[in-house]
């Protein structure tokens, strides 16, 4: 394939994570990809569900330390690494007390979402981005999964816009079925708010930040191409992305997903 450096920003993965199609797809893309010969690295939240022990996550002292500042707010950035059993893969997890340990992925036991989730996105969205340039790593392809990933779109194409790591890389943002119906906090603007990023930009776009879609809006506009990764997941999204000219993948069958993803892949580079 012509895409060498794919890297995979995903919400859940298997075995980390329950067993969803989504979390199937992030778990044996990348090692399908990867057996084309492309480099590959994947990076995922370290939701409080995941068990450190049993899946031997172990901090990686040299990329963590850095605090992130969102809303006026510290928070440090832990990052952890583990092998995915029976494969040559690693994950890197981005982890926080404050917006992991002892929670869920998208809401608590009782079913209620996080009233945080939009902050924990851009969070994650800014480790990952943080991480892969101390790593003097260069993505071709970023292949952002699901609503935690949403806001790295966006970041990328404005406040990182000119940063060596993500200038050429090519951005792809996955559906999936999974769709929070909480909208972002009061505060969203002010946790975006960091230098380089275009407001004017995203009204521009007509994207209502206070609106409950907006961070997938945000990651649809921003994208090069979208993925329809569970099948019929959010039409109306998908229309979105058509209306804007973004190539558009529906995967069809996830048996084959190193056929249908590489061509899709060829085609953006």
């Amino acid at each position: 394939m012509k895409a060498k450096k794919i890297l995979f920003i995903s919400q859940e993965m298997l075995p980390y994570m329950d067993a969803t199609q989504m979390a199937y797809i992030n778990r044996h893309l990348p090692q399908a990809i990867q057996s084309e010969g492309a480099e590959i690295r994947i990076f995922m939240p370290r939701w409080g569900v995941i068990n450190e022990r049993r899946n031997q996550l172990h901090e990686v002292i040299r990329l963590s330390g850095m605090n992130i500042i969102i809303n006026e707010s510290d928070h440090p950035l832990i990052i952890k690494v583990t092998s995915v059993p029976q494969s040559r893969m690693q994950v890197y997890f981005i982890d926080n007390d404050d917006f992991f340990k002892g929670r869920g992925m998208l809401a608590d036991e009782e079913g209620n979402e996080y009233t945080d989730n939009w902050e924990r996105a851009v969070f994650f969205a800014r480790g990952v981005i943080e991480t892969v340039n101390r790593l003097f790593w260069v993505p071709d392809i970023i292949v952002c999964q699901g609503w935690a990933a949403s806001l790295a779109p966006v970041l990328m194409k404005t406040a990182y816009r000119n940063d060596p790591a993500f200038i050429n890389s090519k951005v792809v943002f996955q559906l999936d079925a999974i769709r929070p119906k909480l909208p972002p906090q009061d505060n969203f603007e002010g946790c975006l708010t960091q230098r380089g990023i275009d407001f004017e930009g995203i009204r521009k776009r007509g994207i209502d930040l206070a609106d409950v879609d907006a961070p997938l809006q945000l990651a649809i506009s921003y994208s090069d191409a979208v993925v329809q990764a569970v099948n019929g997941a959010m039409p109306d999204l998908v229309e979105k992305a058509t209306a804007e000219k973004k190539p558009v993948l529906r995967v069809k069958d996830i048996k084959k997903l190193r056929e249908t993803y590489t061509n899709f892949f060829d085609k953006l580079v």
